[in-house]
């Protein structure tokens, strides 16, 4: 059997993971929230990792803006955190899948980034995140993996495709950014991918380092906007394609977030599906999550 620990369990990732792991035959899985266990206190790292196989950190601050504001406490929990938890992972012998982003790279590429791509965060959340990488892969260079992920949604929590959801509930038109470019990933696609990660990694097929785990494919916020509005049955010409100088914000945008997935051959996997039939199937879910959501509020 192998024990599973899923740090951040309550949140949009954490929640898919453990609904995944839970239909593993001979899975172990054990999930707590944020509020039962702090990844920056390294005696509750200790505890909470010795007796497991293997974590998955789902856990950690996802403020973009927010960073901004308060550096210093977006890096102890998307730097110390991982650190606390790649010490007790290389005291206790488990290996750890550390969830990482897009924004650790520039974003003024021209293609895909490579897993090896020269890194170069341009605020103080990518900051934070590519240091918790690099503790993870100097402390742990056997049983470290590094997943970047990006463009997030799902059924659980805030993201993109729920709030264009909201908006064309309460608005005629919703103007949305056509210069940013991305890979839309359902959260239960990469909590899928993460599971074969892990177990290819237990069995010895993986190699520690850094996998890209986003969807295949590419598109601006504008493009997938669209894409929910015409899966939904909703006219997609309510949606206006505009810059991102008309949103200015504390923490500047990547301008292009496509990662490269070269680096999943050396596990034996392939890419991730591609973004827009991944959509076609999540849709439906997160409309009925929300539809549900709202029963238990009136």
């Amino acid at each position: 059997m192998a024990r599973w620990l899923v740090t951040g369990a309550a949140g949009m990732l954490g929640r898919d993971l453990t609904a995944v792991l839970g239909a593993v035959p001979g899975a172990s899985v054990t999930g707590p929230a944020r509020a039962d266990l702090d990844i920056t206190d390294g005696a509750a790292a200790e505890a909470a990792v010795a007796g497991h196989d293997i974590v998955v950190n789902a856990a950690g601050w996802t403020d973009v803006d927010g960073a901004e504001a308060d550096e210093a406490a977006a890096t102890r929990a998307n730097g110390d955190g991982p650190r606390r938890l790649a010490e007790a992972c290389a005291r206790h012998g488990a290996a750890l899948l550390q969830v990482s982003t897009d924004y650790v790279f520039p974003g003024d590429a021209d293609r895909p980034y490579r897993e090896d791509s020269p890194t170069g965060p341009i605020g103080a959340y990518g900051r934070g995140k590519l240091a918790g990488e690099l503790a993870v892969r100097d402390l742990l260079p056997k049983r470290g993996y590094v997943v970047r992920t990006a463009w997030l949604y799902g059924e659980h929590g805030r993201n993109f495709v729920a709030t264009m959801l909201d908006l064309a509930e309460r608005r005629e038109t919703v103007d949305v950014v056509d210069d940013q470019l991305g890979q839309p990933t359902w959260s239960r696609s990469l909590a899928v991918r993460l599971t074969e990660l892990g177990a290819a990694a237990l069995a010895g097929r993986a190699p520690a380092g850094v996998y890209h785990a986003t969807a295949s494919g590419q598109v601006t916020w504008y493009g997938l906007a669209r894409a929910v509005f015409e899966l939904a049955g909703l006219d997609p010409e309510r949606i206006r394609p505009t810059t991102s100088d008309r949103f200015p914000r504390p923490a500047r945008r990547p301008a292009y977030s496509v990662l490269g997935h070269e680096g999943w051959a050396q596990a034996g996997l392939g890419p991730l599906p591609d973004w827009l039939p991944d959509l076609a199937v999540a849709l439906p879910l997160i409309r009925a999550a929300r539809a549900a959501r709202a029963v238990r509020a009136q």
